[in-house]
């Protein structure tokens, strides 16, 4: 059973990147991977990892001819030049709280300055999880030394999935440089 299966890209998605140059993105925790042939598809070098044997052989099944753009890493350890974009989308919510101070270094780490971290993120308060919610104080915490926010919709996701519903907001923060 996957709850966060959204069988497709947010609507939000499909119109971001249009006005922007192909680059290097990353996307971690990718599962299906619907995002990597959105992507690549438009010609952005896209790399999607995650460590779940099952979501890699799923993304791999979906992706056919593109299954390659998939790699099994742990996000905290795998070895790669910074990206121009990170894309976030249900990864930071399956972190354990524990967790969220070494993905905001992380994020930092894996970004050039300059690039970006866009997509949805879970704003919730609740204590239980996953999916584990993060304030937007939280967010800011985790990401101010070394980004600055963008852009933000301040509408939750229209198109969420039952779990998310009302409670997924699109940001883009910027690497500072």
């Amino acid at each position: 059973m996957t709850p966060w299966d959204a069988g497709g890209v947010p609507p939000k998605l499909e119109d971001w990147p249009e006005a922007r140059t192909p680059a290097r993105v990353l996307i971690p925790g990718c599962g299906t991977g619907y995002e990597v042939r959105f992507f690549a598809e438009r010609g952005w070098d896209v790399l999607a990892i995650d460590f779940s044997d099952a979501a890699l052989e799923a993304a791999r099944r979906e992706l056919g001819p593109l299954a390659a753009r998939v790699q099994k890493a742990d996000f905290f350890k795998f070895d790669t030049e910074p990206f121009d974009l990170v894309y976030e989308r249900a990864f930071l919510c399956a972190l354990p709280r524990a967790l969220w101070a070494d993905w905001g270094r992380r994020i930092a780490e894996l970004v050039r300055p300059g690039g970006g971290l866009a997509g949805f993120f879970y704003m919730d308060d609740n204590e239980r999880g996953p999916p584990f919610g993060v304030s937007q104080e939280q967010l800011e915490e985790l990401l101010a030394p070394a980004f600055a926010l963008q852009e933000q919709d301040l509408i939750p996701a229209a198109q969420s999935l039952p779990v998310f519903k009302g409670k997924e907001i699109w940001q883009v923060w910027r690497r500072r440089l």
